[in-house]
């Protein structure tokens, strides 16, 4: 059972909900919590709320050639917003993606990828963010992804 907004949320929560609440497709992509942050640090006035989540590489993943696939890239940048997005209501909270726009910059290959998701605007009913897809074993950016989603009832 997801937890309501007012429990106490942390990773442990996090990784809880990313195993129990996604489509089995998605918990299929191995996918890890590394960090969320939804508690501004000290004079930090740009500081957004977000996740960092990890997709293992896996050539199961990969197109051919051997470079991840953009629906992997695409369906991690998504659900990194999505605990993003839990991060910054501090607990579990129905949603739907309303729109995602992908710009892919380069192809990663043989490395797993962080999906530092971070929320822009935060609503009553709609919430807007932005994520950045690093490979891990350079840290170099592989793509940039803006989102928005329907905060929904229940």
């Amino acid at each position: 059972m997801p937890s309501q907004p007012d429990d106490e949320f942390g990773i442990t929560e996090a990784r809880r909900i990313l195993g129990e609440v996604f489509a089995p497709w998605i918990q299929d992509l191995n996918l890890s919590v590394e960090r969320i942050e939804h508690i501004p640090p000290p004079e930090a006035p740009d500081w957004q709320p977000g996740a960092l989540l990890r997709m293992p590489f896996s050539e199961r993943l990969c197109r051919n050639g051997g470079v991840v696939c953009g629906q992997a890239l695409m369906a991690l940048a998504d659900t990194a917003m999505v605990i993003a997005n839990l991060a910054a209501n501090r607990g579990y909270r129905p949603m739907t993606t309303v729109d995602q726009t992908t710009h892919f910059m380069r192809a990663v290959s043989s490395s797993d990828v962080l999906a530092d998701a971070r929320v822009v605007r935060l609503g009553r009913t709609m919430s807007f963010g932005r994520v950045t897809l690093l490979s891990a074993s350079d840290n170099k950016q592989v793509a940039m992804v803006s989102g928005a989603f329907a905060m929904l009832p229940g």
